[in-house]
């Protein structure tokens, strides 16, 4: 029987190419999205991905929306901490409303969707939950207190829950891209891609989403039974742990 994966922010950028990953893989994959209605009804067309919305920053909205994935494909084996927003502004121009939604998000997101999914996967004593952090959350980011602190978080989430998880089959890893070819980045000023942002890259090109999408399918698998509490970087050698 196939087993059922939970991708957040699942249907854009990089959480589309996870979806479509697993999907192809053999998983039952249930896409979350937050907003874009209009992007997740075309997804869900070109793809065959049931989508389901609810915001990860409100806990009772994951509970909701888990419930609902459970009782259309079955108990969640795998999940995928992916959705994240930024709020960008130097720290003296921050507002706390910026620090706020980004923490709600991509922190306190993470814990909204894992708690309610975490005890089923201890009870059957398999599990995979896979954070989507970021290269900034590694090494900071000027612009970015608010994310960085965020995705740090995250680091911390990943390597406390493995240690947990670990006895009852249930795995915690965590994937930290650089620089991926998203509509977000191709929307940068190609001067400023091209001459600050790329030259900072050795492999000297952005990270494709399928790039991400392969090494999240590895890790949910039998095969990575071993591997917990470990951070994958994949950023083409910007930034070295």
């Amino acid at each position: 029987m196939a087993r059922v994966a939970v991708v957040t922010g699942g249907t854009r950028g990089i959480g589309a190419a996870i979806s479509k990953g697993l999907k192809d893989a053999g998983y039952l994959v249930a896409a979350n999205f937050g907003g874009n209605e209009e992007a997740a009804a075309m997804f869900s067309e070109e793809t065959g991905i049931k989508t389901y919305k609810w915001s990860v920053a409100d806990y009772e909205g994951c509970e909701n929306g888990i419930k609902q994935v459970e009782a259309d494909l079955g108990p969640v084996d795998v999940l995928v901490n992916n959705a994240g927003i930024t709020r960008d502004a130097m720290f003296h121009r921050m507002t706390v409303q910026q620090w706020n939604d980004v923490i709600d998000t991509n922190l306190h997101g993470v814990f909204n969707m894992t708690h309610p999914v975490y005890p089923g996967m201890r009870e059957r004593k398999w599990g995979r939950i896979i954070n989507i952090s970021s290269i900034n959350g590694q090494k900071g980011q000027a612009g970015q207190t608010n994310y960085s602190a965020s995705k740090a978080g995250d680091l911390g989430f990943t390597k406390a829950l493995a240690q947990e998880g670990a006895r009852f089959g249930v795995t915690v890893n965590a994937i930290c891209p650089g620089y991926i070819a998203t509509e977000m980045v191709k929307a940068i000023d190609e001067k400023i891609l091209n001459e600050k942002i790329i030259p900072q890259i050795p492999v000297g090109r952005l990270g494709e989403p399928e790039e991400i999408a392969r090494a999240v399918v590895f890790l949910a698998s039998e095969d990575a039974g071993f591997i917990t509490g470990s951070t994958l970087s994949a950023n083409g050698g910007q930034f070295f742990v």
